[in-house]
C-alpha cells in the first residue's frame, strides 16, 4: 500500500479517494443518527426501511438517463454540482431539526432529491477515477476504495453515538457540513480529471439512441449481462434483508439497546476493513468470475443465516465480520472486469445501464422486508402455531424473531443460487 501513495501516477485518485472517504464519514454519521430518530419516531420497520427506499429509486430509476450525460458532459462539473446539493439537503435538515420542525416525511422528500442527484453523480464518479487511474491498479484502486468505507463502517457507530450523547443530532449535522467543504474543496482545487473528447458518432446519434447505447452493449456481451441480472436477484435478496432491518432486528432484541447497535455496525465494518486490505495487498486471482460468486455464498452463509439463528449481541457480530469479510474481493473483481470490458468512452451509459438493472430490484427487496416484517413474519412469530413452534427453534421467539425468519430464508436461498453459479461455463470468458 506504501507503494501506491508513492506513485505520482496516482496523487488525484488519492486526493479524491481521502477527501471523499471524510466525507462520506460526516454523512454516514448523518444517517446513523436520523435511522435511531426515525425509528423512535415510528418504532416500525417500515419507517426505516422506506428512508432507504427513497434514497435508492430516484437514483435506479434516472441513471439510465444520467449516463448517457456523463457521458457527454464533464465529469469534474457534475460531481462538484451534486456534492453541493447534497449539502443543502443536510443543511435542510439542520434548519428543520434546530427549529422543532423536522418531521420523518421531511426525510423522505430529501433523501428522494439527493438519490435524484447521485443517478447523475454515480456514473460520473466511475468514469472518472478509471481517467485517473491506471489500469494496472484497477484491483488495487477498488481495494482501497473498499478500506475506507469499511473504516467509515466501523468508526461511525461508536463516534455517532458519542457524538449523539454530548451533542446531539445538531452536532452531527455541523460535522457532516463540515467535512462536505473538505471534499468539496479538495475536488475544487487539487484534482485534475482528464477532459474526455466526445465520439463523433455521438454527437450524431439522437438522445434516446445513445441512452440505448448501454442496454445495446450489454446485450452483445452476454456473460456480463447475465452476471448483471444475477446481481439484480442477489440484491433483491440482500435488501429485504441485511442491513435494512438488522438495526430494527437489534433494537428490537435488545430493548433499543444503541449500544449493542453501534457494535454490530461496528462489526461490519471491521469485517470488510480486513477484506478490503486482503484484497489490495494480495496478488489478483486468475478467475475473477470465482472469487465473485464465492463470496457472494460465503457471505449469505456466514452473514444472513447466523444473523437469522443468533440470538445475542456476540454471535451478531461475529456474523456481520465473517459475512461482510468477502465482499471487497466481491467488488473489486467485480468493478475490474467491468472497467476492463467495456470501452472508456461508453463507461458512463454502460455502468448507468448495468445500476439500473442490477439495482432496481433493491427498493422492491426494501419495501417487501420492511412490509414483511411488520404485517406478516412478526405477528407470525407472536402467535403460537406448529410452524412458529418449529421456526422458534432456529430463531427463539419475542420482537424481532419474524425478522429472524426472513434473514434464514434469503440467506438459504442467496448461498444455493451464488454456489450454482460459480459452475456456470457461460462467464468463463470474463477471466
Amino acid at each position: 500500500m506504501k507503494q501506491l501513495y508513492k506513485n505520482k501516477e496516482l496523487r488525484s485518485f488519492l486526493i479524491l479517494w481521502c477527501s471523499q472517504a471524510v466525507s462520506s464519514f460526516g454523512t454516514a454519521m448523518t444517517n446513523f443518527a436520523l435511522i435511531i430518530w426515525a425509528y423512535k419516531q415510528q418504532g416500525t420497520v417500515s419507517s426505516i426501511t422506506l428512508l432507504s427506499v427513497c434514497s435508492y429509486l430516484p437514483s435506479i430509476l434516472f441513471c439510465f438517463l444520467a449516463g448517457t450525460l456523463a457521458d457527454r458532459w464533464n465529469k469534474k462539473k457534475i460531481m462538484l454540482i451534486c456534492d453541493f446539493i447534497a449539502a443543502l439537503g443536510t443543511f435542510t435538515v439542520f434548519i428543520l431539526y434546530i427549529t422543532g420542525s423536522l418531521r420523518i416525511c421531511h426525510l423522505y422528500v430529501i433523501n428522494f432529491s439527493l438519490s435524484f442527484m447521485n443517478a447523475f453523480q454515480n456514473p460520473a464518479t466511475y468514469v472518472a477515477v478509471s481517467l485517473i487511474t491506471p489500469k494496472e491498479y484497477f484491483i488495487r484502486v477498488s481495494g482501497l476504495q473498499a478500506f475506507s468505507n469499511s473504516l467509515v463502517t466501523i468508526i461511525t457507530p461508536a463516534v455517532a453515538t458519542a457524538v449523539l450523547a454530548f451533542g446531539g443530532i445538531r452536532m452531527i449535522l455541523m460535522i457532516d457540513l463540515f467535512t462536505f467543504a473538505i471534499a468539496f474543496t479538495a475536488l475544487l482545487f487539487f484534482i485534475k480529471i482528464p477532459v474526455m473528447t466526445e465520439d463523433s458518432n455521438n454527437k450524431k446519434e439522437s438522445f434516446l439512441k445513445n441512452c440505448c447505447a448501454g442496454l445495446s452493449f450489454l446485450r452483445k456481451h452476454t456473460p456480463i449481462w447475465k452476471m448483471i441480472l444475477f446481481f439484480s436477484f442477489i440484491n433483491l435478496l440482500a435488501s429485504m434483508a441485511g442491513n435494512s432491518i438488522m438495526p430494527a432486528m437489534v433494537l428490537a432484541r435488545t430493548g433499543d439497546n444503541q449500544i449493542a447497535l453501534g457494535m454490530v455496525s461496528s462489526s461490519i465494518g471491521i469485517g470488510a476493513l480486513v477484506g478490503s486490505i486482503l484484497v489490495t495487498a494480495v496478488k489478483p486471482f486468475k478467475s475473477k468470475t470465482k472469487v465473485i460468486f464465492i463470496s457472494c455464498a460465503v457471505s449469505f452463509l456466514l452473514c444472513d443465516i447466523l444473523w437469522g439463528i443468533g440470538q445475542n449481541v456476540a454471535i451478531w457480530m461475529f456474523a456481520a465480520f465473517a459475512g461482510n469479510l468477502p465482499l471487497p474481493f466481491l467488488s473489486a473483481n467485480l468493478t475490474t472486469i467491468m472497467r476492463m470490458k467495456v470501452p472508456i468512452e461508453m463507461q458512463g451509459r454502460v455502468f448507468s445501464t448495468r445500476d439500473t438493472f442490477q439495482y432496481i430490484t433493491i427498493p422492491v427487496g426494501l419495501f417487501l422486508g420492511g412490509y414483511l416484517a411488520d404485517n406478516i413474519f412478526e405477528p407470525f412469530m407472536l402467535n403460537i402455531s406448529p410452524i412458529q413452534q418449529m421456526l422458534s427453534k432456529l430463531v427463539g421467539t419475542g420482537r424481532g424473531s419474524g425478522m429472524a425468519v426472513i434473514y434464514l430464508i434469503t440467506g438459504t436461498i442467496g448461498f444455493l443460487v451464488s454456489l450454482w453459479s460459480a459452475k456456470d461455463p457461460t462467464y468463463k470468458s470474463l477471466d
